[in-house]
């Protein structure tokens, strides 16, 4: 007994409990953390799959017997006790009881989007395989049997023919407005573009007293030749609307109304219950490639996340172009020039400190002091003739970059730091040694050997920024934005727009979605999409830091 007693407490003070209790507190978070995306991942891919449709009947509480068409959309066990306090009679002895929800779709028509049904009141499902998802560009998916196919006012297809000439109309119509987007969005938007560049120049030179009458008749006449265009861009695109407007289709939904829908409105129409595996496995990718391409609709509840995409890289990209040098020239003084006494320390202390302020205080410094101050002196000093409206005196892309910048900016100091401690004396001395000045060595010698360290510092700088969501709804980020910062507008990148954010469209989309049922499944793909992006921009990073580290390894050595 006492042997045992010696053995443990020998075993104790060697310090293998904490060795074990360390091992199981890292398997333990490793688990916590795997679990997590693997919820994610899968909550986040199954929302691309194309579900089977069911067709039932539900017979409710008052007796009224009616058909439901839709998606299973989550199938939970509820207690009959919980049942029975929502009002339905249930008999006695009744234990667990399965409820459904379907998504019923059809809610411009029908009222509702989701219908929440328990299985006692439900027949049994069946899957008809002339059943169709028509996914449309307002009011969300429509459900229900094609009936038949229209030019105008005349029935050109019905029954079964019906479906491949909707597919053969669709697919004219989905051309037809692609061109409409791009007359929009490019053409239009690039003479609108220099229409108000125009304006604003005309405006200059009211203010510099240089408007001369040549100079006049010269805007004048780049007006009239932009009109021209904008007005036969307009003409385009009114021929271009005759002609979408032309097909139509017809479906009858679950009441048996039949309903005629637009091809114009129209994204994509499928029959899952129809397709094969490899069918559904083809439209799973093409659903994906939507998703990261396309821009999203109905108040970012449908559609894609490509411009959340595009800001997110954006800012992150443009932050690191800040904070880098920023961060390295301070590391630099600290380490190689300042003084090391009370106040250096106190510095670095500062600058700790500063890693552990509430990321939401640096996005009110940066409305305060970035936007009001320097964006309000900016626009009053080169932009006059934009006043009274703002151009980079309202938040955008260029404050929410400066100011992760300045929260990101002592994980870069301390990391960059840490790596020129590691560089030994003695190359500095050899270098001094052979008659190169201190700038020399630091610019030719220590930083680069420090490159690794420092693309350490800028790893854990973009992993914190890429995710930052509390200072972007302050300095620049949107629910959905008009246009992209990056375009074929002189000067192409335009710092002063607003842009949209993955972690914001999480929160939107999350907490601020009017149908929250139908908005759920997006939050886990858009949060798989954000973990992916900050992998991939760290993945980057790490590879950059792992080519220095072997190219100034031998001379660590």
């Amino acid at each position: 007994m006492h042997a045992d007693e010696n053995n443990l407490r020998t075993w104790w003070k060697s310090g293998k409990p904490w060795i074990w209790l360390n091992a199981a507190a890292v398997s333990t978070s490793l688990v916590m953390v795997f679990g997590l995306l693997l919820l994610i991942a899968v909550r986040g891919l199954g929302y691309f799959w194309p579900a089977d449709i069911v067709e039932t009947w539900y017979t409710g509480r008052d007796g009224q017997r009616m058909r439901l068409i839709g998606e299973i959309w989550d199938v939970e066990e509820v207690s009959a006790r919980q049942l029975r306090e929502s009002g339905l009679d249930l008999p006695a002895g009744t234990g667990m009881v399965t409820r459904y929800l379907i998504k019923t779709g059809n809610r411009d028509l029908l009222g509702f989007d989701f219908k929440v049904v328990p299985e006692t009141g439900l027949e049994a499902f069946t899957y008809p395989p002339d059943l169709m998802r028509v996914e449309r560009r307002e009011w969300g998916n429509f459900y229900g049997y094609l009936v038949a196919v229209k030019e105008g006012d005349r029935v050109v297809a019905e029954g079964e023919a019906a479906w491949t000439e909707l597919e053969r109309r669709l697919a004219r119509a989905t051309a037809l407005h692609d061109q409409m987007v791009r007359i929009q969005k490019k053409e239009i938007g690039a003479v609108n573009y220099a229409l108000e560049r125009l304006r604003l120049q005309q405006r200059r030179y009211e203010l510099d007293g240089a408007l001369t009458p040549e100079r006049l008749a010269g805007l004048e006449a780049e007006r009239a030749r932009l009109q021209e265009e904008y007005a036969a861009l307009q003409a385009r695109l009114a021929e271009l609307h005759r002609a979408i407007a032309r097909d139509s289709m017809v479906g009858r939904i679950q009441d048996g109304r039949e309903v005629e829908l637009p091809l114009a409105k129209v994204v994509s129409v499928i029959r899952p219950n129809a397709m094969g595996v490899l069918d559904k496995l083809g439209l799973y990718l093409v659903n994906m490639w939507r998703f990261v391409s396309e821009d999203p609709r109905e108040a970012n509840t449908e559609g894609g996340v490509f411009p959340a995409i595009f800001g997110t890289v954006m800012m992150v990209i443009i932050m690191a172009v800040l904070v880098t040098p920023l961060g390295v020239i301070a590391a630099v003084y600290l380490r190689e020039y300042a003084r090391q006494g009370p106040l250096t320390r106190l510095i670095r202390i500062a600058v700790n400190n500063l890693a552990g302020v509430p990321s939401i205080v640096y996005g009110v410094f940066g409305l305060g002091f970035f936007v009001y101050f320097i964006g309000g002196a900016v626009d009053r000093a080169l932009f006059p003739e934009a006043l009274p409206a703002p151009t980079f005196g309202t938040p955008g892309l260029m404050w929410a970059s400066l100011t992760l910048a300045l929260l990101t900016l002592p994980v870069v100091i301390v990391a960059t730091e840490e790596g020129l401690a590691r560089i030994p004396k003695s190359i500095r001395e050899g270098s001094l040694a052979l008659g190169a000045t201190k700038f020399e060595t630091l610019w030719r010698t220590v930083i680069p050997m420090a490159s690794p360290a420092i693309m350490t510092g800028l790893i854990l700088a973009i992993a914190r920024a890429a995710g930052e969501v509390a200072p972007l709804m302050l300095v620049g980020v949107v629910k959905l934005a008009p246009s992209l910062p990056l375009d074929g507008n002189f000067p192409y990148i335009h710092l002063d727009r607003k842009f949209m954010h993955l972690g914001f469209h999480i929160y939107d989309v999350g907490f601020q979605s009017p149908n929250v049922e139908a908005a759920r499944p997006l939050v886990y793909a858009t949060s798989l999409l954000l973990v992916l992006v900050i992998v991939v921009l760290n993945v980057t990073a790490i590879a950059i830091r792992n080519r220095l580290r072997e190219k100034y390894r031998a001379l660590e050595s």
